[in-house]
């Protein structure tokens, strides 16, 4: 399906959108309404603004279509760190998908991805850098772009020493820290039957 129809990618991304920005994506960021804003903005981002030659101009495109986003959003959920997040959310998803990834060469993006933060990636991100390694986790709502970059340096460390782009490790924390909540339950579980 390398040459699928327009409307068929159109629903690809639309679907994309939805389902990767769901309730759990921007949990606590506002109004009512600010899940299906961000949905719409990005079931109609023209993603071939994204292909570009380098990773200082994918970054400054990045930072528009965060600040268009955030503009899209409810008045009193115009945070620059859940705009920020579902954008990467959704970038990553896009570049999962074989068929939007066949329309445009978006593949050229993945070294240059960030990794989507939220406050169980920063725990991760705190936890690897170390005592004093990055600031305290601000949560979405008061996240800047200084402080997402200290984030950002950090996963991209992390993801170099695992032989994989940033945007990839999310997945790996992901895994990770969900296998070690199984085991705390199993624990916590075993021990309340003694």
């Amino acid at each position: 399906m390398s040459d699928a129809p327009d409307n068929f990618c159109a629903d690809m991304q639309r679907y994309i959108a939805t389902t990767t920005i769901g309730p759990s994506a921007l949990r606590n960021q506002g109004s009512p309404g600010v899940i299906e804003k961000a949905q719409l903005f990005l079931s109609g981002l023209d993603v071939s603004i994204f292909i570009v030659n380098d990773e200082r101009s994918f970054l400054r495109v990045l930072d528009s279509a965060t600040a268009q986003l955030q503009r899209r959003l409810p008045a009193d959920s115009q945070h620059w760190g859940g705009a920020r997040k579902a954008l990467n959310l959704f970038l990553r998803d896009v570049c999962y998908n074989r068929f939007i990834c066949l329309r445009y060469p978006l593949a050229i993006l993945e070294p240059w991805m960030e990794i989507p933060l939220d406050k169980f990636v920063a725990t991760a991100l705190k936890r690897r850098a170390g005592r004093g390694g990055l600031p305290t986790w601000p949560g979405l709502k008061r996240l800047t772009s200084t402080v997402s970059q200290e984030f950002q340096s950090v996963a991209k460390r992390w993801a170099d020493a695992e032989g994989i782009s940033r945007v990839h490790l999310d997945m790996r924390i992901w895994l990770r820290e969900r296998a070690k909540l199984a085991n705390n339950t199993l624990h916590r579980t075993a021990r309340s039957r003694r």
